[in-house]
């Protein structure tokens, strides 16, 4: 056997079916959308949520709590992370945007005590956590917020 006489298994692949491309295909005229009606025409159908005029499950469903417009999203890094900067080195938050730790920092960075740190590091950020800070100053560092 040869790659040229290769051939998929009988059945294993069957023809797409085209519809609306003339009656010699068995699939002209109404397009398999039978005779007039919502369904028949572009478009059509019912919208998304419609339960055929029973009230639909998201009005069903009681509304709980709200959404603070106000709040604040940190982008959030861990002390991890701080081990690719050299030792005695200051961070900013324009600094960790550069290296790729932080994307937007729309409202700044908070600073988590994931991992350790190795050596001494002089950070500013908006916010960081208390188990992060006690890190970074056994380290020999030091965190100012912003």
């Amino acid at each position: 056997m040869r790659i040229h006489e290769l051939s998929p298994a009988e059945g294993s692949r069957e023809k797409r079916k085209r519809i609306g491309r003339g009656q010699g295909s068995g699939h002209g005229g109404t397009a398999c959308r039978g005779h007039k009606g919502q369904r028949s025409r572009s478009g059509g159908g019912p919208r998304p949520g419609f339960e055929g005029g029973q009230m639909p499950l998201q009005r069903r469903l009681p509304k709980r709590g709200f959404t603070n417009i106000f709040k604040k999203q940190y982008d959030i890094i861990n002390v991890r992370d701080l081990n690719r900067f050299e030792a005695n080195a200051n961070l900013g938050t324009e600094d960790l945007k550069k290296a790729g730790l932080v994307k937007k920092a729309k409202n700044g960075v908070k600073l988590l005590g994931n991992g350790d740190v190795f050596h001494p590091l002089f950070v500013k950020v908006q916010k960081v956590s208390k188990t992060a800070r006690e890190k970074i100053e056994a380290a020999g560092g030091k965190v100012e917020i912003i």
